[in-house]
C-alpha cells in the first residue's frame, strides 16, 4: 500500500497552475490567505518569500517552495520590498488567456511559476494542511525535480495540442517529486505533520494496514501486533508522529472514505457502512453522527455534487 498516494488520491489533492509571472526591478506581490497551498518553483532569477513571523527566505532559480493552505505570504525580488496587493483582474486575465503577469518594470529578471493544490474540504486527514513552516527544496538537492521544472517550462513556453493535460500531469508529479525531497532531506522540518509520520516506520506500516484494509476491525492491539510491537509503543509513536491514538486516526480515515462515498457515489449506506469497517450501518450511523454532526442519509443530500 502506497500511503502517501492513496491519501492524495481520498483527500483530492489536486494541483493546477495559477498563473506565470515575469518580474523586473523593484516588485512585491501579496497573496492573502487562500484555501489551496501554493507551490512557488522559480524558474529564472530569484525571488524572495515573505511569511509573517518567519525570515525572508531566498528562492533561487530551480528552487521550490510550497506554502500550506490558509497561510497568507508574499513574493518580492528583495527582502525588504513593499509588496502590494494581488490585482485580481490582472490575474483574471492572465488565467483567462494564457499571458503572464507582469510585476515591476522591464526587463525581466525573474519567472515565477505559481501553482496552486486543493484538498477536498469533507476530508480530514490532513496530508497538506498540517503543515506549519514553507517547504523549500533547492536546485541543488534533486535533478530529478529539477528535470520536470524544466520540462513543465517548455510546455507552457511552446504550447501545443495537448498542452493543457501535460501541464496537469506534470503539475501532480510536481508535487510528489517535492514531498520526496522534503521527506528525505528535511527531517528536522517534519514533526508533528502527516507527511513527517511518513519517516516514522512503525507509524507508516501502521498507516499502510489501516489504508489497505479500512473494512478490518482495528484496534490498538491488533494494529500493534500487525507491526510487530508493543500496544505502548505504537501508541506512543502515534502521539510523537500525529498528536493522536491509532484508534483515533482509524477513525478519521474511516470517516474521510464514508464521507467521499457517500457523497460521490450511489452506494447504499449498508455497503459503505462494511466496507469502512463497521459490523451494522446503525453503528456506522452512530458513529458517522458523532463525526459530522449529522446522520449518513443527511449528509449525502447535503454534499452532493
Amino acid at each position: 500500500m502506497d500511503v502517501l498516494a492513496e491519501a492524495l488520491r481520498i483527500s483530492g489533492a489536486r494541483g493546477a497552475l495559477g498563473a506565470l509571472l515575469r518580474a523586473g526591478g523593484t516588485w512585491g506581490l501579496w497573496l492573502e490567505s487562500a484555501p489551496e497551498a501554493a507551490l512557488h518553483v522559480v524558474s529564472r532569477g530569484r525571488m524572495w518569500l515573505h511569511v509573517p513571523g518567519e525570515s525572508p527566505l531566498k528562492v533561487q532559480a530551480g528552487d521550490a517552495v510550497l506554502v500550506s493552505p490558509g497561510a497568507a505570504h508574499g513574493i518580492a525580488g528583495g527582502s525588504s520590498t513593499t509588496m502590494s496587493p494581488c490585482d485580481r483582474k490582472a490575474t483574471a486575465q492572465a488565467l483567462t488567456d494564457g499571458s503572464p503577469l507582469r510585476l515591476g518594470s522591464t526587463p525581466t529578471q525573474t519567472e515565477v511559476l505559481v501553482l496552486r493544490y486543493g484538498q477536498d474540504p469533507e476530508v480530514s486527514t490532513p496530508v497538506l494542511t498540517s503543515l506549519v513552516r514553507p517547504m523549500h527544496i533547492t536546485s541543488r538537492e534533486n535533478t530529478q525535480l529539477r528535470n520536470t521544472i524544466d520540462l513543465l517550462t517548455a510546455e507552457l513556453a511552446l504550447p501545443q495540442i495537448g498542452t493543457t493535460a501535460a501541464v496537469n500531469s506534470i503539475v501532480d508529479l510536481l508535487l510528489i517529486q517535492f514531498i520526496r525531497v522534503w521527506l528525505a532531506r528535511h527531517p528536522e522540518e517534519q514533526s508533528g505533520s502527516w507527511l513527517g509520520a511518513m519517516r516514522d516506520p512503525i507509524v507508516r506500516d501502521a498507516l499502510a494496514c489501516v489504508h489497505a484494509r479500512p473494512e478490518r476491525p482495528w484496534t490498538t492491539h491488533t494494529l500493534a501486533a500487525a507491526t510487530a510491537v508493543s500496544r505502548t509503543t505504537l501508541s506512543r509513536h502515534f502521539r510523537s508522529a500525529l498528536g493522536q491514538t491509532p484508534g483515533a486516526y482509524v477513525t478519521q480515515w474511516r470517516m474521510d472514505l464514508a464521507s467521499v462515498r457517500l457523497r460521490d457515489t450511489d452506494e447504499p449506506v449498508e455497503s459503505i457502512s462494511g466496507a469502512v469497517g463497521y459490523a451494522s450501518p446503525h453503528a456506522f450511523s452512530r458513529a458517522f453522527r458523532r463525526y459530522r454532526g449529522m446522520p449518513p442519509g443527511e449528509y449525502r443530500s447535503r454534499n452532493r455534487k
